[in-house]
């Protein structure tokens, strides 16, 4: 079973990954595109396996789908979401996590809820965190953050 919703996240290439902060619902035009871009994201990490998700996340997802989105979820279409994540490897947040992000969050220089995404990503073993919040190629304590959102501008040839 996959994902209901479409959520941005964490791919190791072939390891563990963490999801992270997915698009916020916005009337942004190129939210449509974003939308896509998120949902391919994130069948791709069901694909592959390697999903993982930290309790944060979770409850993010749970505040978006119930205030941020155009159509607000129902309770219950939001448990069947939030138990379909359930299905990857879950990063809870403990004492330990909170003291950790404290530290990241200093060196780093980051927000402290970022700083709790960055330690349950590189607690999970990731080497990507895929997230439009972070800064695009940072990289904190050997995890490394990639923008799938961003536009990657005119092709090459």
């Amino acid at each position: 079973m996959g994902p209901r919703g479409p959520q941005a996240g964490v791919s190791t290439s072939g390891t563990r990954g963490v999801a992270a902060q997915g698009p916020a619902p916005t009337n942004d035009a190129s939210a449509g595109v974003k939308h896509e871009r998120a949902r391919d994201l994130v069948a791709e990490l069901w694909r592959s396996g390697s999903g993982v998700v930290s309790t944060q996340v979770l409850q993010e997802l749970c505040v978006n789908l119930r205030k941020r989105a155009g159509n607000p979820a129902d309770p219950e279409t939001m448990r069947a979401i939030i138990a379909d994540y359930l299905a990857w490897e879950v990063v809870a947040n403990t004492g330990a996590s909170v003291l950790e992000a404290l530290r990241i969050e200093l060196r780093y220089r980051i927000s402290f809820w970022d700083a709790l995404i960055v330690h349950a990503a590189a607690a999970a073993g990731a080497t990507i965190l895929y997230s439009e919040d972070l800064s695009h190629r940072q990289s904190y304590l050997g995890v490394t953050v990639v923008n799938p959102l961003r536009d990657p501008g005119p092709a090459r040839t």
